[in-house]
Formats: structure tokens, C-alpha cells, sequence
């Protein structure tokens, strides 16, 4: 029997990911329906999610919301992902939902095991998002931004039924179960308000990043759901912490849900403030993506970004092309065996000067041999090669006159950061953040 609510959730790694939303409505209405009680905005899509979900948070809060925001992976800490008004939630109240989540899914699993059902086994994201409803419930928000797992259709905090969603672009992913085409993984990301003709109703698409072709499917298919639809132009305005346009494009959906949520006849009382919103974003840094750290002498020391395959990795180098034109830096780099490494490298190499390979004892690493191998193949500079540590992170930033890039993963990037958390005011957010592992490692 587990005694707290972190060994509950730890069980329910083996359960992997179960597309549906069956047992996590089961278990909100054992619960009470804590998602009923405040109101939600979804943001889905390929790439984005966590930024574009962030910087609305921002800018509702900075109108006097009280907003909740939910968001996955995290970087060092499953509290990350659960906070309210920038704060996470604490490792006291995580746990004690958790239990109560626990509690209500075994009540349901002895009900219908009594009906000659099968046994109701929650996956690790389902009860965490039913522990999520039910803090931001308990906390009283006035809206909650949840970004979702994957996909949208069916995936668990869609149950929460909010009434809008933003789109941030659409990309082939989890093909397996959102399907084969851009148009099916479409489809199934707006279909987090509904998928049946009239579900859309009241409702309003923020759509961005999507070319001509799936902008028109987007809007026939927000017609059937009879909802609204809502294109943004990108921002010129716009000047953010966190470096490239694709967090300009972010920022500017943000910009407009939170217009249209605020100035909407049925709004939060206030009305929409573009200057302060646009104030606020310039101050508000999305950790560990594009991220410039700057020393006591404000020069930036490190640029973080969690960039993990080719498309990021390509957004990743056009934004070191238009920041830091002409430069080359020395790379901290590690990446995960299943992603695409050569192409990852081959569009890194004209932009870094001496390579300093590393992984972390995860499993999943690729070796250091087998990045050495790969990099000289190109034609790169392995400087350095060894598992990751502070001594060697400090040891690459130390061999650097100028910033020293880290990437290739977003779990290696959350490792460097929980190193250089006390070292970084830009990583202040995580001094009082104990590390616990992703679902997927």
C-alpha cells in the first residue's frame, strides 16, 4: 500500500499513455467535478505549448486574475507543472491531492469490479490532471491555461470543457493514435472542445501557425463544431527574453486569447490592457527554451534551449543567425537515442566552434562515443566528452569567452538547470525545487 501520493503516482507509470477520457471523468465525478468549478482555456499543438500556455498565464494575471496554469514536461520538478499565479504547487498539497485522487479512483474501480467490469487504472498524466483540477478549485482561480498532453480530442484535460482554444501549429507527431496527416492531427487538437456537430458552440479558436491549406480546414471544421474562429497577426511589437520569432508568434496568440477572454461579454471584469500585457511580456522568461542567462555584469553567459529534433533545432539556429550573426559558440550538447541526431548536428555545425559532449545516466542517452563518432563525421571539434556534473558544466562555460550554448534535450537542459539554479538569477524560479523525474524517463 503506498503511504503518500507521489509512490500512488509512481505506480501509475506502468499504466503508459491510455488515449480516453473515461477514467479521468469517472474519477472528477466521484471528486465532486473540480473542473466545473473555474473557467479554462486549452492550448494544444505540434510545438509552442508550454510557451504560448506561460505567457497567457502571464497576461491574464497581470489584468488581476487569478490564473492557474498547467503545463508538461517540467524541467526539475513535477511541481512545475501545477501553479497559481507563477507559484508551484507545494510538495504538502501535491501529495494530499493525490491521495484524494487515489481515493476516488479505487472507489470507482470497486464499483465497477462489482458490475463484472475491469478495474479502472489511471495513467500517471490523468491523475496528475484530476490533482490539478482539483488545486485550482481548491484555490479559487478565476480561469486556469491548461496545455495538453497530447493531441486534444482525447486527451485529459480536455474533460475541463473550457471555452476557448488556442492552436498554436501543427506538425506529424504521435501519428500512432492522432493519425497519419497534418489534416487528422488537426482535427483531433481542436477537437479538445468537442468533436460532434453544436460542441463548439460559444466557443473561440486562437489559430496560429498554420499555412493556407490547413487554416481553411481549420475553419470548416471549427464551423462544424459551430465554433468561432480568430487568426492573429504576429506582433512586431513584441520584445520577450526568450530569443526567436516563433516566441514572438507565441506570444502574440497569447496576446489575442487574452483580449478576446477578457473583453468577451461574460469577461473576468477587466478590460483588456494591451500596453501592460506587452509591458509584462517583456519581462516574462519561459525557462529552459531560448533562454539567455546573463551574469552580475549582464552579459549573457548561457543560452538554454531544450531543442530536441530537427524542427526545433532549425528554429533554434535561425534565431542564432538573426541574434548572433556570424557567431560561433562552444556547445554543450546531449541527446536521447531516438531522435533524429545527424540532421540535429548537421544544421548545429556551422554555428558551433568546439563540441563538449555529455548524458545523463538515463537509459535512454546516447553514448558519448556515439556522439564524438557522429560530430567528427561532420567535421566537428569534440573538445570534451563526460558525463554530466557541475565540475564539467562549469568547466565548458570556464574554456568560453563568449555565451556557451546548451541543447539537444530538454531533460539534459532541466539537469543543467537544477545545476545552475543558484547561480543564475533568470533560474531563481527553481531554488526551492527538488528534482523528481519525467513519466517518460
Amino acid at each position: 500500500m503506498q503511504n503518500n501520493g507521489m509512490e500512488y503516482l509512481q505506480t501509475r507509470l506502468m499504466f503508459g499513455m491510455v488515449p480516453g477520457l473515461d477514467s479521468t471523468r469517472r474519477i472528477c465525478e466521484a471528486l465532486g467535478n473540480p473542473e466545473r468549478k473555474f473557467r479554462s482555456i486549452h492550448v494544444v499543438g505540434t510545438n509552442g505549448k508550454g510557451s504560448t500556455s506561460f505567457y497567457l498565464a502571464g497576461v491574464l494575471q497581470a489584468h488581476g486574475l487569478k490564473a492557474g496554469l498547467y503545463t508538461s514536461p517540467h524541467l526539475v520538478s513535477l511541481r512545475e507543472r501545477i501553479r497559481v499565479d507563477d507559484e508551484p504547487i507545494s510538495d504538502a498539497d501535491l501529495d494530499r491531492l493525490l491521495l484524494q485522487v487515489k481515493g476516488a479512483a479505487e472507489s470507482v474501480s470497486s464499483s465497477l469490479v462489482a458490475l463484472g467490469m475491469p478495474a479502472l487504472e489511471p495513467t500517471f498524466f490523468e491523475v496528475l490532471t484530476v490533482a490539478a483540477f482539483l488545486y485550482y478549485a481548491e484555490k479559487g482561480v478565476d480561469v486556469a491555461v491548461l496545455e495538453a498532453g497530447m493531441g486534444g480530442r482525447l486527451d485529459s484535460t480536455a474533460v475541463a470543457g473550457g471555452e476557448m482554444a488556442v492552436v498554436t501549429g501543427i506538425g506529424l507527431e504521435h501519428t500512432e493514435v492522432l493519425g497519419a496527416t497534418e489534416s487528422a492531427i488537426l482535427r483531433e487538437k481542436m477537437a479538445v472542445v468537442g468533436d460532434a456537430a453544436g460542441d463548439g458552440e460559444g466557443k473561440t479558436f486562437v489559430l496560429g501557425g498554420l499555412g493556407p491549406d490547413l487554416l481553411g480546414e481549420a475553419r470548416e471544421y471549427a464551423a462544424f463544431l459551430g465554433a468561432s474562429v480568430v487568426v492573429p497577426g504576429v506582433r512586431s511589437d513584441v520584445n520577450l527574453p526568450n530569443l526567436g520569432r516563433h516566441y514572438v508568434e507565441n506570444a502574440s496568440l497569447s496576446l489575442k486569447a487574452a483580449e478576446l477572454f477578457l473583453n468577451a461579454p461574460d469577461g473576468a471584469g477587466e478590460r483588456f490592457d494591451d500596453a501592460l500585457s506587452v509591458k509584462m511580456l517583456a519581462t516574462r522568461s519561459w525557462a529552459g527554451r531560448m533562454q539567455a542567462l546573463a551574469g552580475p555584469d549582464g552579459t549573457v553567459k548561457v543560452i538554454l534551449d531544450g531543442a530536441h529534433n530537427s524542427h526545433a533545432v532549425r528554429r533554434l539556429v535561425q534565431a542564432l543567425d538573426e541574434y548572433y550573426p556570424g557567431q560561433k559558440f562552444h556547445c554543450l550538447f546531449g541527446a536521447l537515442k531516438d531522435k533524429d541526431l545527424h540532421e540535429m548536428l548537421r544544421l548545429m555545425m556551422p554555428f558551433v566552434s568546439e563540441w563538449h559532449v555529455t548524458r545523463t545516466p538515463y537509459p535512454r542517452f546516447r553514448e558519448l562515443d556515439d556522439l564524438r563518432s557522429e560530430i567528427e563525421g561532420l567535421g566537428g571539434c569534440v573538445s570534451g566528452a563526460q558525463e554530466l556534473s557541475r565540475d564539467y558544466v562549469q568547466g565548458v562555460l570556464g574554456a568560453s569567452e563568449g555565451p556557451v550554448l546548451i541543447t539537444g534535450s530538454l531533460y539534459m537542459v532541466g539537469s543543467v538547470v537544477q545545476i545552475l539554479k543558484d547561480d543564475f538569477v533568470g533560474l531563481k524560479f527553481f531554488r526551492n525545487l527538488d528534482p523528481s523525474a519525467n513519466e517518460t524517463h
